[in-house]
């Protein structure tokens, strides 16, 4: 039985937080965790940024507070408020309430919106001590798997030779890549100056999922290897590309790696 409940925290932890089966709290003997779930589901839908939303939330907190799931909820429409300050305080709750649960959304947004990024490497990698070898799972935008997201935090450290060992561990582990996994690892090849693995995952990437800011860094790499005329040709391709909108792209922050049209025009510019 203890299997199985780990298998079902596992599964849930590795995806977006849904919400909860209310029915498992009875099963546990929590009456008041049942009470609380209850209450939230059964409550009329309301938008995130309205006091209605917090005080249904409210409500639950003061059934069960130690039910982690109305502090995250509420954390996350702080989160989009731009209300950074109170957002850490209730998610600071969740994850003490429940680790597994919320320790990779808290490690996921310290490094993606605080640039907290040695905050960000703790909580991961607290989240793997708990998974024990299993997969940890995803960011909240689902665009990155944790592990590439800590590489990432290790990289804008300056400690690029621990990221670049964790992306090439995780990406030869798993069957599938995320949007943008070889194009950092391009790119953490092509700052240290091994060009030819740079172009191979630069050209896994044009295979899987082909961007504007692919063709910009592969236009780095013939640059570097005296290829002008392939040069320009990717970086044409690359404001086709734009325009047409296929970039790195995240509604809310600016990804690592991310590469501007300007950036792209102004090198074109500096070909004549």
């Amino acid at each position: 039985m203890k299997q199985a409940i780990l298998f079902t925290i596992i599964f849930s932890s590795s995806g977006l937080i849904a919400q909860d089966n209310c029915n498992s709290f009875l099963w546990e003997g929590d009456t008041a965790k049942y009470e609380s779930c209850m209450y939230v589901q059964q409550s009329p839908r309301s938008f995130q940024l309205t006091r209605k939303f917090h005080e249904i939330r409210d409500k639950a907190i003061k059934i069960a507070p130690h039910y982690s799931y109305p502090y995250w909820s509420k954390a996350i429409a702080y989160l989009k408020t731009g209300d950074f300050l109170t957002w850490k305080k209730l998610i600071d709750k969740a994850v003490e309430l429940d680790e597994i649960k919320h320790l990779g959304e808290r490690g996921w947004c310290r490094g993606q919106f605080f640039r907290d990024y040695e905050g960000a490497i703790r909580d991961i990698e607290r989240l793997e001590s708990l998974f024990q070898g299993h997969d940890i799972g995803y960011s909240q935008n689902g665009d990155y798997h944790l592990m590439v997201a800590k590489a990432l935090c290790y990289k804008m450290l300056g400690v690029k030779d621990s990221a670049l060992l964790i992306i090439e561990k995780h990406l030869q582990e798993t069957d599938t890549a995320m949007p943008y996994d070889y194009i950092h690892l391009g790119v953490l090849y092509l700052d240290i100056g091994a060009f030819d693995k740079a172009l191979e995952a630069f050209n896994k990437q044009s295979e899987y999922n082909e961007l504007a800011d692919n063709q910009y860094y592969i236009s780095r790499v013939h640059e570097a290897l005296g290829n002008d005329a392939q040069r320009e040709s990717c970086l044409r391709y690359a404001v086709e590309l734009y325009k047409q909108r296929r970039f790195m792209n995240d509604v809310y922050t600016h990804p690592v790696d991310k590469v501007y049209l300007g950036q792209i025009e102004n090198e074109i510019m500096g070909l004549r």
